[in-house]
């Protein structure tokens, strides 16, 4: 009897603990779900969610890392930095001296590199994001950090001197945006698309010395090359422009990656008020530079001695991505010698709706980049009319077209000898008559057509001062009518 009861026992005993077992282990599972399903909706949440549920108690040392920190690829960079700089300074000096000169200012006969070296210090990826916004593409945004220490030094030839500048202290905080087109074919990667973030804005900091010379040899040149690089990372580099580059060998239409208009912007430069005077005896001569692209500007008719000019002229500018682009003003006093900055402003194009006409007032500032600003006094205002209509396909196909007879037609006039860069086509400006408004906004890329076609008197002072003269009627003369004239003879 007695061992029958220890053997029920015992089985009573087992059963329970194995019961007891299985409940704490159900227990526990039902907790780890719970938890994980908890972390999961914590890990959904952002900086405002925390905010709101912690309130005061927010603990300010949470971060939400949006790039993936590589220590491993620095580490492997740092290693092929030797023969990677080698490649790339080969590469730079071939593709970057020809935009040089198409960018080169006027006043600047050549501009070209004497010496140039990456130096031993890699540049630094603080972290890489990688995104799917499109099928068949993928799209990794690199955080670029760089303070290296190149030996870059480019010969600057003008008439009046001939000067080698150093640029040191080379400083590039930067986001590249790198796209790769998918293919089924190995290596499967068609092309890759590269661009600068415009947002944030690429930071390229470095100092000039004149090396066996002085800056002030040639007058305003520190501003000319800050000028020129601006307008390079902006119009080649920065978002939506982009450099797209076939891989594997084979032929591919790489066209759906290559930036296309979107849209025309139809511009009417009213007038400014309460301008800063510039000149010591008298008033201002100013006068608008509009434009989108540093490379397609367009530039009003020259005021005369008028703080309160008024222009009402018109222009027709072509936009290629208007979430990310703005519309760019400039005003400047007409000067002998290098003309005086009053101000300028820009507009965000993404603020615009299309087909609604719309007459803003900006406010003037004395650069787009006011951190290295001091003097940050009222330059006045400037009101502008604008409009913006998105083009079709068919009238997107017709502006590409027009586009790429407008650079044929600069090259052909720089082969010529007529201009000595593309930036010195820019003083010819496509000025529309308000009565002819209406037919420009029917013309697609009718205002950059007429833009390369005409030769200004704006060319007239950079021209004299390189030892050439351009004569026949100016639209930026002093004492010029309302209309615009283009030059009709050219001389050498």
């Amino acid at each position: 009897m007695g061992l029958i009861s220890g053997i029920m026992m015992g089985m009573i005993f087992g059963i329970g603990l194995m019961a007891g077992w299985q409940y704490m282990m159900s227990y526990r599972s039902t907790k780890r779900i719970a938890k994980a399903v908890d972390v999961k909706l914590m890990g959904s949440l952002n900086r405002d969610d925390l905010k709101k549920i912690c309130g005061d108690k927010f603990p300010e040392w949470i971060s939400f890392p949006v790039f993936e920190q590589v220590k491993w690829l620095n580490k492997q960079l740092s290693k092929l930095w030797p023969f990677v700089a080698d490649a790339g300074e080969a590469i730079i000096k071939d593709s970057v001296e020809p935009i040089l000169e198409d960018y080169r200012p006027p006043g600047i006969s050549s501009l070209k590199f004497s010496k140039l070296s990456l130096g031993t210090v890699a540049p630094k990826i603080e972290g890489i994001r990688v995104q799917s916004l499109k099928k068949g593409q993928i799209i990794m945004d690199i955080d670029l950090r760089w303070g290296g220490d190149p030996n870059i030094v480019l010969e600057v030839d003008a008439v009046v001197a001939s000067i080698p500048i150093q640029l040191k202290d080379l400083q590039v905080f930067t986001v590249i945006r790198v796209i790769f087109q998918l293919a089924e074919e190995i290596p499967c990667i068609s092309a890759v698309v590269v661009a600068l973030l415009s947002e944030p804005k690429p930071r390229i900091d470095y100092t000039l010395k004149a090396v066996g010379g002085s800056l002030t040899a040639i007058p305003g040149l520190s501003d000319m090359i800050e000028d020129t690089v601006d307008s390079i990372v902006t119009d080649m580099l920065e978002w939506p422009h982009r450099i797209v580059v076939p891989i594997g060998g084979l032929p591919v239409d790489t066209s759906d990656l290559e930036l296309k208009p979107q849209g025309r912007l139809t511009v009417t430069v009213i007038r400014a008020t309460n301008l800063k005077n510039q000149e010591m005896i008298g008033k201002s001569d100013p006068y608008v530079v509009v434009y989108i692209r540093p490379l397609f500007k367009f530039k009003t008719k020259t005021i005369d001695n008028n703080l309160n000019p008024v222009w009402d002229e018109t222009f027709v500018l072509i936009a290629e991505d208007k979430e990310t682009q703005s519309l760019f003003l400039e005003v400047f006093d007409e000067d002998i010698g290098q003309d005086d900055r009053m101000g300028v402003t820009k507009l965000p194009l993404n603020e615009l709706e299309a087909e609604t006409p719309k007459e803003i007032e900006l406010r003037l500032q004395p650069k787009f980049d006011m951190l290295k600003v001091k003097d940050k006094k009222d330059r006045g205002t400037i009101t502008i009319k604008i409009l913006y209509h998105e083009f079709s396909k068919k009238e997107q196909l017709a502006a590409l077209e027009e586009e790429k007879k407008i650079m044929e037609e600069r090259k052909q006039l720089k082969a010529e000898g007529v201009i000595g860069s593309s930036m010195e086509a820019l003083d010819g400006a496509a000025t529309l008559a308000a009565s002819g408004a209406g037919a420009a906004g029917s013309g697609i890329g009718a205002g950059l057509g007429a833009g390369v076609r005409v030769v200004r008197s704006g060319l007239s002072k950079t021209k004299k001062f390189m030892g050439r003269t351009f004569t026949g009627q100016s639209t930026n003369h002093k004492k010029s009518g309302s209309g615009s004239s283009p030059v009709n003879v050219v001389q050498d």
